[in-house]
């Protein structure tokens, strides 16, 4: 299994972003892919997730009107698109899979990229 995310870059504030996950060596229909973040210092945090039997999910009220992801089954790609980005949205951004329904509890998630940096400053 291998997960490979891209994307990541300085952004301003106000700035748009999407990130992307490529997966191989999965069942890309029936798992479950993921996406978080960790900032320096804290904790892993679940942003969205998306399967096929529980659609697309944001977690945190803090992104939910600026985050949104999908899946494209045909290039096997994940995205994380991000808009109105602010500083606090700095961080390494990981996808991960797992091969049932969603969950945003990372250690649910087995297998993990090796992480995107976001930083949005002016």
């Amino acid at each position: 299994v291998q997960l490979v995310e891209s994307g990541g870059a300085r952004v301003q504030p106000g700035g748009s972003l999407t990130l992307s996950c490529a997966a191989t060596g999965i069942n890309f229909d029936s798992n479950a892919i993921a996406w978080f973040r960790q900032a320096p210092g804290k904790g892993r945090e679940a942003l969205t997730c998306v399967s096929k039997s529980d659609g697309a999910i944001v977690y945190p009220r803090s992104v939910k009107d600026r985050f949104t992801t999908s899946r494209d089954s045909v290039k096997r790609m994940a995205y994380l698109r991000m808009t109105s980005l602010t500083p606090e949205d700095s961080a390494v951004y990981f996808c991960s899979t797992r091969a049932s329904g969603c969950s945003y509890v990372p250690t649910h998630y087995v297998y993990w990229g090796r992480g995107a940096q976001v930083t949005v400053s002016s």
